[in-house]
């Protein structure tokens, strides 16, 4: 498999010049641990995750050196440590080295280069722009849609397919929440994965990826959280 078969698509963005506390609640919100971080012109700048929002002032946790270790470290060290701490844009606090892959790398190179950097998600580009990204999750999820049905093999190309048409028909509804949605196939076998605002999305996303030619079996596992509150109200059986 291919990146481009597990791939996430619309991938949810924050912009360099917005403030910590909106990249904060987009994380909250949306249940994730990072957001990458794409300016005006669809480049990307960075990365922000939960680990950069740890040490702020704002809660207490800002990082305080006794007075020999400061003496040892640079003052341009003690401001950037500043910045970040009291920083209010994303790109006062985002990571600015982002590791990418294109949409053809293999998933075998994809889990090498995470575990080599010990990082959960990859950005995939194409052209200069992001058009993707690749998580942990989405390897896990790519694992489990193989192993769940035990059917004979079929073409990578037809899944391929099938995975299209799932993503091309959900991007054209406008009630479908893109941003946390995935699909995944294998042999026909379609794993749906994402969050949902609204009990009512369940359902019509099953029923898009049911109405796909060469479906066998659709396999929910979206999981409804209440908006704004981040509270999950349900989530799917799995052992169904």
């Amino acid at each position: 498999m291919i990146v481009s078969d597990v791939m996430t698509r619309k991938v949810l963005s924050v912009a360099p010049e917005e403030t910590v506390e909106h990249a904060a609640n987009l994380m909250l919100r949306h249940g994730i641990s990072g957001l990458f971080v794409v300016d005006a012109k669809g480049t990307l700048c960075g990365v922000v995750t939960e680990g950069d929002l740890l040490r702020r002032d704002e809660i207490g946790t800002e990082r305080h050196r006794p007075w020999w270790l400061r003496v040892l470290v640079s003052p341009g060290k003690q401001a950037l440590d500043f910045t970040r701490t009291h920083g209010r844009k994303v790109s006062d606090v985002m990571t600015p080295e982002v590791t990418c892959v294109g949409s053809g790398t293999s998933l075998e190179e994809v889990v090498e280069i995470m575990e080599k950097q010990r990082i959960k998600r990859v950005a995939v580009q194409e052209n200069g722009h992001m058009v993707g990204v690749v998580a942990r999750s989405d390897l896990l999820r790519a694992l489990l849609s193989r192993e769940r049905e035990k059917l004979p093999p079929t073409a990578p190309e037809d899944d391929r397919t099938i995975r299209a048409s799932i993503l091309a028909t959900l991007e054209g509804a406008s009630w479908a929440p893109m941003t946390t949605l995935n699909v995944t196939v294998a042999s026909g076998v379609v794993d749906v994965w994402g969050t949902i605002t609204n009990p009512d999305e369940r359902r019509a996303i099953c029923v898009i990826a049911e109405n796909v030619p060469g479906v066998t079996v659709v396999h929910d596992h979206l999981v409804y959280v209440e908006p704004y509150t981040g509270t999950v109200i349900e989530s799917p059986d799995d052992t169904k």
